[in-house]
């Protein structure tokens, strides 16, 4: 496969400048700008806003001239048929649930974790592969702007192209490199700059060599996400050959906690015991027909027999400062 970056063509600087962006906040619905359209909690939608264009949605219709451009990023706007929605501005963790999919994703789970154990920061230069639907790659370019970048490998060429399209139109395109090639044959394309590496592809080992080249000399972190163990134990045994160090290996799972409310017997210290105290230390006997032992009541929370399983590994190791 020949090996090219994908360049989208950019916009004007003074566009990037006034219009939404995915790393900088904008309070106007702005023509050309990607909003989120939310129709409920599991319901929402990115629409690129265009003078003249209409959304359908199931509560009517969104006149874009008329109902989106110029009102504030957040606003309740309503629909032709008399139902209502919000509008929202883009964010990482908006577009990961809106986002249209090419690949299996990562989620907020994930990437909150994977931010954190790579430490990622503004500045920070990143490889990734592969690009996919690009969920883990916006949320990489919010954390290192404004001054970081992003190089990102995409073995397939139509969803690098589409990455590279997306990331344009979010306004980011400057803070990011794609390129269309295998990374476990032709690495990231470059050597010696990242401060992190993250692989998500179905053969990591094979490219474990790879990244340690595209790396900074001394130090950095790279993290593997794989679906299956046997996947994991040749990740890290090729990490280990490759002298990384403080190799390991989590698996984030999310606990649904349930709300109830309970009541809770209060000891006995006596004979007085069953007497309740107030605010101003006098003593408040208990009501009429109480039992002898008073309660509390109070809401908690209770954890779910059963935890929902996941679909993958993360493997973290960190390249020797000497």
């Amino acid at each position: 496969m020949p090996s090219h970056p994908v360049s989208p063509t950019r916009l004007p600087s003074c566009v990037i400048f006034f219009a939404m962006s995915f790393v900088e906040y904008n309070d106007l619905i702005q023509d050309g700008d990607v909003a989120i359209v939310y129709l409920s909690y599991n319901s929402l939608m990115p629409v690129k806003v265009q003078h003249g264009a209409q959304t359908q949605t199931r509560y009517g219709a969104i006149r874009h001239s008329t109902d989106l451009i110029g009102q504030r990023y957040g606003s309740k706007v309503t629909c032709s048929k008399g139902g209502w929605v919000y509008v929202l501005h883009p964010t990482p963790e908006l577009w990961t649930v809106a986002l249209p999919h090419r690949t299996q994703i990562l989620y907020t789970t994930d990437i909150a974790t994977i931010t954190m154990m790579l430490d990622l920061k503004p500045g920070s230069v990143v490889c990734e592969s592969g690009t996919g639907s690009g969920s883990l790659s916006h949320a990489i370019l919010r954390t290192i702007a404004p001054t970081g970048h992003l190089h990102t490998v995409e073995f397939h060429q139509q969803r690098a192209e589409k990455a590279a399209e997306e990331f344009a139109e979010h306004r980011v395109a400057h803070l990011v490199t794609v390129r269309n090639q295998d990374v476990c044959k032709e690495g990231f394309g470059v050597a010696g700059v990242a401060d992190a590496v993250f692989l998500d592809i179905p053969s990591p080992w094979e490219a474990v060599g790879h990244a340690k080249s595209a790396m900074k000399k001394h130090g950095g972190r790279v993290c593997s996400f794989s679906p299956c163990i046997e996947q994991v134990q040749r990740t890290c045994e090729a990490l280990a050959s490759h002298g990384f160090e403080e190799i390991s290996t989590l698996e984030v799972l999310v606990r649904l906690l349930d709300v109830r409310t309970v009541s809770l017997p209060l000891p006995e210290f006596g004979p007085d015991s069953s007497a309740r105290t107030e605010l101003d230390g006098t003593e408040k006997p208990p009501a009429p027909g109480a039992p002898n032992h008073p309660s509390e009541t109070l809401r908690t929370t209770i954890p779910h027999r059963e935890i929902p399983g996941h679909t993958g590994f993360l493997t973290f190791a960190t390249k020797p400062r000497c």
